[in-house]
């Protein structure tokens, strides 16, 4: 049995799997191949091999979710119960004290994917209006392993089962002949007679590049600094309190009428009667700078006017919202921000960061223009280094938007983070293929960082390799076929999915 206080694993991003397909193909391209063909055997397998009856009923409910209403059921001898067999037998020579809390996770978890994908793919047939004719149901029962006998359909052995298990194998054969239709039709799919000509065409020329980066976070303080005299109104530094209820002004009012007298004080009629967070605390709202309040006060008079509070007065009692009325007391005099003060730079900088980003980005992008001239005098390397700058390198690449599995693409983040939204980036493909070699690039913002790249070389594809590709190209082609399959399922707001409850419970009771 195991012990109750195991620990589960954490969910996982399913973006990992995707990177490591890349390094595969990359690493030994003709073996991992062959491993995908083995893979889609393995898939048509499972939908064409019909689960065993099942020999007894468990009391539990496992129930993983729903797709369209219809259960994801893990019962002995159903889709999901064969699939997570056929999955734990052939990673238990993986299993070892270190891995075996993940490893049964992903088993379970994959298991799960299967099962909505099939419950899908038979969805959509049913609303399509196809149900798989009962003759070839019957002719795929009949080739079935366990009524064979010499190579030959056994009657004899067919009728050694029961009426009860007999109609629910036909049912899975009928469900499994289903599935594998809709997913022949889409993977099957005839491409274009030069699609893989073109495609494998893509894949030249590559280029290599250096390249520097400005991040967003070298913004100066001397420039947020600015911004603050520039907008001093906006940045107004003040310290409130605030009472609120839902049960109507004259509620409201009562309460600020009972404070004002004496019968009372804030802090306590903020305990006892605000109806919001700020409660606990006595109605102290802390520190706040005029664009915060913003969102809370619309009316920029009544707004004014609350920021403007002289120390201990209070304001009148103004409408929040459709059911919110309020009043402030004024805790310190209002005052302007202090750009010696961190906590206010830092406060001002996220304001910039959310609301003026592009205000550090045209700041960012002047500095890279500075050395993008630099490097025109003196060379890239020489430019960097009198700034004390970190030159990266990566390539050769295609042109590869969006990092397709048959080209190189662009290095993950945890290799080089400044390229992290660069795969998906026009302008990041467009100018780092037009600028000639030997030369600095326009700059480009991505994500946190402006980047100018540097091309070194290029270089053409010989025929072998476009060879390659193109004679790849039809399996690449199936293996986004079914994961677009299995994403549209997955992430179909028909399922409803609990496999994560499900699974800790399962895992917390064995």
């Amino acid at each position: 049995m195991a012990s109750k206080e195991k620990k589960l694993p954490e969910k996982q991003d399913d973006s990992s799997l995707k990177n490591e397909f890349i390094r595969r193909f990359k690493a030994n391209p003709f073996i991992f191949i062959g491993t995908i063909v083995i893979l889609v055997i393995v898939i048509v397998a499972f939908v064409f091999v019909p689960a065993i009856v099942p020999e007894t009923q468990g009391a539990i409910d496992l129930t993983f979710g729903y797709y369209n209403k219809t259960p994801i059921s893990y019962v002995q001898g159903n889709y999901f119960w064969e699939v997570q067999r056929s999955l734990a037998q052939q990673y238990q020579s993986n299993l070892d004290e270190s891995n075996y809390q993940f490893v049964l996770y992903q088993i379970w978890r994959q298991a799960f994917e299967m099962a909505v994908v099939q419950a899908g793919m038979l969805d959509e047939m049913k609303r399509a209006g196809y149900t798989a004719p009962e003759d070839v149901v019957n002719r795929e029962v009949a080739m079935l392993p366990q009524f064979q006998e010499n190579g030959r359909f056994s009657a004899a052995k067919y009728r050694q089962m029961d009426n009860t298990s007999k109609l629910t194998l036909w049912r899975q054969v009928q469900d499994s002949i289903t599935a594998q239709l809709y997913l022949s039709d889409i993977t099957g799919l005839k491409s274009p007679s030069q699609e893989a000509a073109f495609v494998s065409s893509m894949a030249s020329p590559e280029r290599r590049f250096d390249f520097v980066s400005f991040p967003i976070s070298s913004y100066p303080d001397s420039e947020i600094a600015a911004y603050i005299q520039a907008n001093p109104r906006l940045f107004r530094v003040t310290h409130l309190s605030r009472i609120s209820v839902t049960s109507g002004e004259r509620e409201a009012r009562q309460i600020l009428a009972s404070i004002q007298d004496g019968t009372t004080t804030f802090e306590d009629a903020a305990r006892a009667n605000s109806q919001d967070a700020l409660a606990e605390n006595g109605g102290d709202m802390g520190i706040r700078m005029a664009y915060e309040l913003v969102s809370d006060i619309t009316d920029e008079s009544v707004r004014e006017g609350i920021i403007n509070l002289a120390r201990g007065s209070f304001s009148d009692v103004i409408r929040l919202s459709e059911n919110t009325w309020a009043f402030f007391r004024a805790e310190e005099e209002p005052r302007q921000a202090d750009t010696a003060d961190a906590a206010v730079m830092a406060k001002v900088r996220n304001y910039l960061m959310g609301y003026e980003r592009g205000r550090a980005e045209d700041w960012l992008l002047a500095e890279a223009r500075k050395f993008t001239a630099d490097v025109r005098e003196s060379g890239f390397d020489s430019a960097a280094a009198n700034r004390v700058m970190e030159k990266k390198s990566f390539g050769p690449l295609p042109v590869n938007y969006g990092s397709a599995a048959l080209f190189p693409a662009v290095p993950s983040a945890s290799e080089i983070p400044e390229l992290s939204s660069a795969a998906t980036n026009e302008n990041f493909w467009t100018i780092g293929f037009s600028t000639p070699l030997n030369t600095p690039s326009e700059p480009v913002v991505l994500g946190d960082y402006v980047v100018v790249l540097y091309p070194l070389e290029e270089t053409v594809q010989d025929s072998e390799d476009s060879g390659f590709i193109e004679m790849y190209f039809p399996y690449w082609l199936t293996s986004s076929a079914e994961q677009t399959i299995n994403s549209h399922f997955i992430n179909s707001g028909k399922l409803d999915d609990k496999f994560w409850d499900v699974f800790q419970y399962i895992w917390n009771t064995n």
